[in-house]
């Protein structure tokens, strides 16, 4: 049986109750490693986003993103905090969550001698749907997905990014009300991402989903609200134009680390951040042509354009760890 067999079979719904109270709350969230030297991988982590639409959890590795997945889906305990979905506490409720929600962690596999039509068919049948309408519901993810023609090849048969779509499927199948994906598009090449994220926006209009990722255009392309977590801490939150003017800057220009910023660059108004990817300095727009032409006269490498999601990220992880 597949390891993301993990929730209570019961028939769901996709009937869900309108209430402007329906959250999803993280209220001072501890999750400490004991084997680790008592790393803290989420540090009294608190925040409330509305279980609507798609929320992108973006961050880098490292930064706590699975942790917090594993722990709002009843996997994984917190070592101190709580956190509730629509009211349902994810320690006292757990089996009333998992009643509710579906997932596809990060290190979930298809099994080898399987099809994607068995695959997804026999998820839906444990979690309680009757034969026949799981396997129409099977056939009509997998088509969606743009996986019709290989539903009855071996799963060991696909590649790596259509296995990846097989997980998915299973979850995008079952009509669960909220659904986690921890970097469902890995493994993804850009024009099947793209499709897919198609697909994802449907979903949101119909379900929550809680979606982490690496990759920045697809939290821009897709999220209602946005989440920026590191190091265990949230940095940033809200709809990208929130975020956009967390940082009071419309542009940036972007430097590589070598060579170091001229001494006698002056930045009045903006702020120069340092990355390991080399320097980004955000600010308005005046100042940031005024930039480029001291940077040109004086031969540096840059690029200039206006803020995105990309920067925003930049400057606020950076930011962080330089405090």
């Amino acid at each position: 049986m597949p390891d993301f067999f993990n929730n209570d079979p019961i028939m769901l719904t996709t009937e869900i109750e309108e209430d402007e109270n329906r959250q999803l709350s993280v209220n001072n969230l501890v999750k400490i490693y004991p084997n680790s030297k008592n790393r803290r991988a989420l540090d009294s982590l608190t925040f409330s986003v509305p279980t609507k639409g798609i929320f992108v959890l973006i961050g880098r590795n490292g930064s706590g993103k699975t942790t917090l997945v594993r722990i709002l889906s009843t996997e994984l305990e917190l070592t101190a905090g709580n956190a509730t979905i629509n009211g349902m506490d994810v320690m006292r409720d757990a089996d009333s969550i998992r009643r509710k929600i579906a997932i596809v962690p990060q290190e979930s596999r298809t099994v080898p001698w399987m099809t994607p039509l068995q695959t997804v068919y026999s998820y839906l049948l444990w979690r309680g749907f009757d034969y026949s309408y799981a396997k129409k519901r099977a056939f009509e993810t997998l088509d969606r997905l743009g996986l019709g023609d290989s539903a009855k090849h071996l799963n060991r048969t696909l590649s790596g990014g259509n296995r990846r779509k097989v997980l998915v499927a299973t979850v995008l199948a079952s009509e669960a009300e909220i659904i986690f994906l921890d970097e469902p598009t890995t493994g993804l090449d850009p024009i099947s991402r793209r499709e897919f994220w198609d697909f994802l926006r449907a979903i949101g209009k119909e379900r929550f989903t809680f979606l982490t990722t690496h990759y920045l255009e697809e939290a821009e392309e897709l999220a209602n609200e946005i989440g920026v977590l590191d190091r265990g801490k949230l940095v940033g939150l809200g709809t990208l134009d929130q975020l956009r003017s967390s940082v009071n800057y419309n542009y940036s220009l972007k430097i590589p680390l070598s060579p170091a910023l001229p001494p006698s660059l002056k930045v009045g108004n903006g702020e120069i951040v340092q990355g390991k990817d080399g320097y980004r300095i955000l600010t308005v727009e005046d100042e940031a042509f005024r930039i480029s032409r001291d940077l040109s006269r004086l031969n540096y490498r840059f690029a200039i354009n206006p803020v995105t999601l990309d920067d925003i990220f930049f400057y606020l992880v950076n930011r962080q760890v330089s405090r």
